[in-house]
């Protein structure tokens, strides 16, 4: 019987994912299970169509096929610590132009949602926090408030960057863009009845028919 580790350095066996590694494996397939689209991950080709279409990549330390191939490679922890899931502007260009038909914007949001979920994060690069003081902001208002988004983030990660943007915001304020009092929308009760509805909402799967391949293209590796 093959053992898993190298009996010399105690490291994984190569092609022998860790226990962590087989959680968030598992854990990201019961996800794109409920995901309409993102069930057909084992048709990428790699031909990078959706890198190419991404206006982003430019700023995005993996590309949206090294996403996946990455995936397919049993890096996830890796993946989920990287830029490229918070950077993603949701234009779905890679989703719209791949000959594949992967919904690949819905693989990074389930990717992001993991992240959350588990607390995984880029190293100095704390999008989640805006992400989530924006979150808390549309909750209490109904609408979003950019002075107190703004204010709250930069607490929360570093207080010296506000007056780093002191003059852009006194710019913004004498040209009447930003509004110092927040507003509440009308019922705002009836909003937060209609998120916490959709927090509870569960997708409907999309179950696929595939024709047998005998050629997998190297993802025997994604395996349900």
């Amino acid at each position: 019987m093959t053992s898993r580790t190298e009996p010399s350095s105690g490291r994984m066996a190569p092609g022998v994912l860790s226990r962590s590694e087989r959680e968030l494996r598992e854990a990201f397939l019961a996800e794109i299970e409920r995901i309409p689209g993102a069930g057909r991950l084992d048709q990428c080709i790699q031909c990078g169509t959706c890198t190419a279409s991404c206006p982003v990549s430019f700023a995005m330390d993996l590309t949206p096929r090294q996403v996946i191939a990455m995936f397919r490679a049993g890096a996830i922890e890796d993946l989920l610590r990287s830029r490229t899931i918070w950077v993603c502007a949701s234009c779905y260009q890679c989703t719209m132009r791949c000959p594949a038909d992967i919904s690949i914007t819905e693989l990074l949001y389930g990717f992001k949602r993991m992240a959350i979920d588990r607390g995984i994060f880029p190293a100095k690069f704390p999008v989640h926090v805006f992400a989530e003081t924006f979150a808390e902001m549309v909750d209490r208002y109904g609408r979003n408030h950019e002075v107190g988004l703004i204010l709250r983030f930069f607490m929360r990660t570093q207080p010296l960057g506000l007056l780093r943007r002191r003059r852009d915001g006194l710019a913004l304020w004498r040209h009447g863009r930003l509004r110092i009092r927040p507003t509440r929308i009308n019922a705002i009760g009836d909003f937060r009845k209609i998120i916490a509805r959709a927090e509870k909402f569960d997708l409907p799967q999309e179950r696929v028919k595939r024709e047998s391949v005998a050629d997998t293209v190297g993802y025997a590796a994604i395996e349900r």
